[in-house]
């Protein structure tokens, strides 16, 4: 297998976060300023653990200032507004994240509506996704901005291209047609879901495939054309006895399949998903530098 075809989100996520490590130095000696990110977690998810764990030490790494309120399974939802609407008012916070999912009594929308806009670095505001939609200054949510980067650093050309989104998620499959539409990137989008009849038929016109569907290994080779671009969102565990813990991690492609068919691809693990702690800190650092305008 040639390295060439393979999209490399680790190393892209790693120039990415040297790229902020320099932004932030320069901005510490030339005016004091620190981005600041204040985490919330609220009950005992191992996976929400250990997400919120990594974007800590991201921000370590970076030289971020970051807070991280860890509430139990049966705090209120008054509560958490609490510290949403304190972090709101606190100068020192640039950015704040509440750890999805959230515990079956609190209101998702609720949590999420009640965080500024103005910081909301995940991009998951209806402000910021309503503005997404109309191609305006925005937070871009993480995972779908990290997806651009890939294309961009890769040298994937997007003008005119035709671009398949299979999934239609709020957090990646909608803002990912939406970043594809901008004038900025130019593609043609369509949207394939659950729901779409004969979704070979429209995936194999694309010139760039972005699966996130949610199951695996659900691209054929049979379902992409010969030099497709695919970006490949999917992370599940798959039953596998032939390995050491007894579970594989695959994506929604069928990674061999149609590795030989496709001009780039994404591997799972290490494609997208280095990208997502990346593209937060860097939504942090444009939050503090002032750059989004609102």
């Amino acid at each position: 297998m040639s390295d060439s075809k393979i999209i490399d989100g680790k190393k892209i996520s790693s120039d990415i976060k040297n790229e902020i490590k320099l932004e932030v130095e320069k901005l510490k000696a030339e005016k004091g300023l620190v981005p600041g990110l204040a985490f919330m977690l609220v009950g005992e998810n191992p996976a929400s653990k250990v997400y919120v764990k990594s974007k800590g030490k991201a921000c370590e790494e970076l030289g971020f200032y970051s807070v991280t309120e860890k509430l139990p399974e049966d705090t209120s939802e008054e509560v958490l507004l609490a510290f949403i609407h304190k972090f709101n008012e606190d100068k020192l916070i640039h950015g704040i994240l509440v750890q999805l999912p959230l515990p079956k009594h609190i209101n998702e929308f609720k949590v999420i509506e009640a965080i500024s806009f103005k910081k909301d670095v995940d991009g998951f505001h209806p402000d910021n996704v309503g503005r997404l939609s109309i191609d305006v200054d925005c937070f871009y949510p993480c995972t779908p901005y990290g997806i651009i980067e890939l294309l961009k650093r890769s040298g994937v050309e997007t003008k005119g291209k035709h671009c398949v989104v299979v999934g239609r998620s709020n957090i990646v499959g909608k803002p990912v047609a939406s970043l594809m539409l901008k004038k900025s990137v130019n593609s043609t989008v369509t949207i394939c879901h659950s729901a779409t009849k004969d979704i070979g038929e429209i995936t194999r016109q694309a010139d760039i495939l972005i699966a996130a569907i949610g199951k695996p290994e659900f691209i054929k080779q049979d379902m992409i054309k010969d030099g497709v671009v695919i970006i490949d969102v999917g992370i599940n565990r798959v039953e596998d006895a032939s390995t050491e813990k007894g579970y594989r991690l695959t994506g929604d492609v069928d990674y061999k399949g149609c590795y030989e068919k496709a001009s780039k691809i994404t591997p799972v693990p290490g494609g997208v998903g280095p990208m997502t702690i990346a593209m937060l800190m860097k939504n942090t650092l444009k939050s503090a530098k002032g750059e989004i305008k609102f």
